[in-house]
């Protein structure tokens, strides 16, 4: 087998950690919603995620301010409302209005769930030490929601430069842990 030479600013298509999401947040009456592919599992109890969040971002201001969120994770049939989001500003539009989303009411934060998303993550801020350096964010899962007539989702799991898989076949192998 060759191999050839990978440019470094594509490694992180290869390491890519997991489903697409969509991130709400509510700051001074206004809703916001981001798509973010940069977050990853740092511990199981207490559910901790990390993500990355550019300061460029109005999310960045929001969960900066508020330090609460929701992600809200979309199967591929809300690709299209994905990538639009993904591609627009909520400094100037409403996002839910725009691509026909459903606000719901979390129980434990004051941003909102996404309805057409198979599962919801309500999450507070509980480390910034590294926002400043990183625009890492260390988020607690506080109150997670699951649609349980969704049996298989198909995820969306960004591969860079407009460019998706959707989560696949599921196999099940032995394992210890629980």
């Amino acid at each position: 087998m060759k191999k050839r030479n990978l440019p470094l600013s594509r490694v992180y298509q290869l390491l890519e950690t997991g489903p697409v999401v969509m991130v709400t947040t509510s700051y001074k009456g206004k809703d916001n919603i981001m798509t973010m592919s940069w977050h990853t599992m740092m511990e199981f109890e207490p559910p901790l995620v990390g993500c990355i969040i550019s300061e460029r971002d109005h999310t960045f201001e929001m969960l900066k301010a508020t330090k609460e969120c929701v992600l809200n994770i979309p199967t591929a049939d809300l690709a299209k409302q994905v990538v639009g989001i993904g591609n627009t500003s909520g400094r100037t539009i409403d996002k839910f209005e725009k691509f026909g989303l459903t606000r719901l009411q979390a129980s434990r934060v004051k941003a909102p769930l996404i309805a057409e998303c198979y599962a919801n993550l309500e999450c507070t801020v509980v480390d910034t030490r590294m926002v400043t350096t990183y625009n890492l964010f260390v988020l607690e899962v506080v109150k997670a929601w699951i649609d349980p007539s969704v049996k298989d989702p198909k995820t969306l799991h960004h591969r860079g430069n407009g460019v998706f898989m959707i989560a696949g076949e599921t196999i099940r192998l032995r394992s210890k842990m629980k």
